[in-house]
C-alpha cells in the first residue's frame, strides 16, 4: 500500500513549494477533487513529500502549498529510509471508531504551535493510490491522527480549530506572532 513514489528523506535548502501559514486566505479554500491521476499528480506529490522532509514534517496536504488538489502525503517515520511514505488522491473517510483520543499536534503551517486535539483513534479511509488505483485501509494511533489533520486542510480547517482551549490556543498562537482572529473553531 506504501508510495511507489520514492524521493530521498533529506532536508532540501530550498524546498521545490513554498509553504503557506495560518491567516492566508489559501488555507481556508476546499481543495477539489482530482479526475485524473497523471506524472503531474505524480510530480505534486514528488516536490511536496520532499518540501515535507524538508520541513521535518510527518504530513503535507496541497492546500499548504497553495495548491487546491485533493492531495495528501504522510511518513510517520522520516528518519527510517525503509518506511516508503503513503500517497493519497481524494482520500475519503468512510467509519470513525468511537474511542477518541487527545493528543498534541503540530503544523507546518503553523510552525511553533503545538496544542492538544482531540480526534477518533481509528479511522477507515478509502482514496486513491498514485496510480490511480483505488484503496482502503484502517488506521489507528499516530497515522490515524496524521490523516484526520491533513484530510482537514482539504477542507480548509486548521488544526487550531479544534483546540478546546480557547486561552492556551490565543497565549501560543501570540507566541509564535500568529493571530487569534485566523482561527475557526470548529465544533
Amino acid at each position: 500500500m506504501a508510495a511507489s513514489i520514492v524521493v530521498e528523506k533529506q532536508k532540501l535548502s530550498k524546498p521545490p513549494l513554498d509553504m503557506h501559514y495560518l491567516g492566508e486566505r489559501v488555507l481556508r479554500q476546499p481543495a477539489k477533487r482530482i479526475a485524473k491521476v497523471d506524472d503531474a499528480i505524480r510530480q505534486l506529490a514528488r516536490e511536496m513529500l520532499q518540501t515535507m522532509y524538508s520541513s521535518d514534517g510527518i504530513g503535507l496536504a496541497a492546500p499548504q502549498v497553495g495548491v487546491h488538489k485533493q492531495l495528501i502525503v504522510i511518513d510517520c517515520d522520516p528518519s527510517n529510509p525503509a518506511n516508503l511514505p503513503l500517497v493519497m488522491i481524494n482520500p475519503k473517510i468512510t467509519a470513525v471508531s468511537h474511542g477518541v483520543c487527545d493528543a498534541e499536534e503540530g503544523c507546518l503551517s503553523i510552525p511553533g504551535v503545538y496544542l492538544p486535539v482531540t480526534r477518533p483513534q481509528t479511522v477507515e479511509v478509502s482514496f486513491k493510490d498514485e496510480q490511480g488505483r483505488p484503496q482502503r485501509m484502517k488506521a489507528k494511533g499516530l497515522l490515524a491522527r496524521v490523516i484526520q489533520h491533513e484530510m482537514d486542510h482539504l477542507n480548509g480547517v486548521l488544526f487550531v480549530d479544534r483546540v478546546e482551549n480557547g486561552l492556551v490556543l490565543a497565549e501560543e498562537l501570540k507566541k509564535n506572532n500568529f493571530s487569534v482572529n485566523a482561527v475557526q473553531a470548529v465544533k
